[in-house]
């Protein structure tokens, strides 16, 4: 028996038809921030989700992964799936080790549960704190999730959005492992990236040396918009100053990703290939570029790769 999801009403399918980019990736390269969707037939779609988004199988995943120059993955499980990671267990065992993933946790997941997603290669838990995705946990039950996770070497993705940053901060920085942050922060890009906004966010970033970040998703933050049509490369040009700074000043804490299938954008769909063309813009010599496309994702997921 097949189980139907009807998308949510104006839901943007992901971009079909991917340019290929003119940016070639260092050899070795990770897209460390991406995720599955069922399909809904195979691995149903959570009950208490808050969107219903279109199928993104793993298939589709790994040819996108070819296509733009990428080795590997890190799947990132998304929130329409609920505590329920089969599907990204699932891209991840068919990856044939090329793929990572992060998982969603209840605070009754057991040591074999863990055991289990560690054995899949799963290497984190994302904590979710934005309100109109998932609804609030209580901070204990975090920390109970973080004391099972801990003994794996695993480390917590928080996502928040910058509001929320100083209500959160003491709380972020007594989780007793390593911190990776997703998109920036989701900082306000209309504001001045050398203000004191941004200031108090990187601040959070100086305040212990493994907090990493990935400087992801300039299509979700930019306020001005995708490229000209004239094909002038001013995609998401007012994402660039912040997340050059974070590349800049945490070389080697920074992580980069395509947020393949672009979960929740209202009002266009990238175009993946030229998403792959603004890393040089963040990351401008071949040394940083490395370090974010390579070195880093590898130390952080693949320890023990040769």
């Amino acid at each position: 028996m097949t189980t139907s999801f009807e998308k949510t009403p104006g839901w943007l399918d992901w971009y079909a038809g991917p340019s290929r980019p003119e940016f070639r990736l260092p050899d070795g390269a990770v897209d460390a921030h991406c995720h599955v969707f069922g399909p809904g037939a195979e691995f149903p779609y959570a009950p208490e989700r808050k969107y219903t988004p279109c199928d993104a199988s793993k298939d589709q995943l790994f040819a996108l992964r070819d296509h733009l120059g990428f080795a590997r993955n890190v799947v990132v499980q998304a929130t329409c799936h609920g505590a329920d990671n089969t599907a990204m267990v699932d891209a991840l065992r068919a990856s044939g080790g090329l793929a990572r993933g992060v998982a969603t946790l209840r605070p009754d997941v057991t040591d074999a549960q863990v055991r289990e997603l560690h054995g899949a290669g799963v290497r984190g838990v994302r904590f979710n704190f934005v309100k109109r995705l998932v609804d609030a946990a209580p901070k204990q039950d975090l920390l109970d999730i973080v004391e099972k996770i801990a003994p794996y070497g695993w480390h917590v993705v928080v996502y928040f959005e910058a509001a929320d940053l100083a209500d959160l901060r003491d709380f972020f920085l007594s989780i007793p492992v390593p911190l990776v942050i997703d998109h920036m922060g989701r900082p306000d890009t209309a504001k001045d990236p050398d203000g004191p906004d941004f200031e108090a966010f990187l601040n959070f970033m100086r305040a212990r040396p493994d907090i990493w970040c990935k400087v992801t998703c300039p299509e979700r933050l930019s306020v001005s918009g995708p490229p000209a049509l004239d094909g002038e490369q001013r995609a998401y040009r007012d994402v660039v100053p912040f997340a050059r700074r974070v590349v800049e000043e945490f070389p080697d804490r920074v992580l980069w990703g395509t947020d393949w299938p672009h979960p929740n954008l209202t009002d266009h769909m990238p175009d993946d290939g030229l998403l792959v063309d603004f890393v040089p813009h963040i990351a401008p010599t071949p040394e940083l570029r490395r370090k974010l496309l390579v070195d880093n994702p590898m130390r952080l997921y693949w320890p023990d790769a040769d």
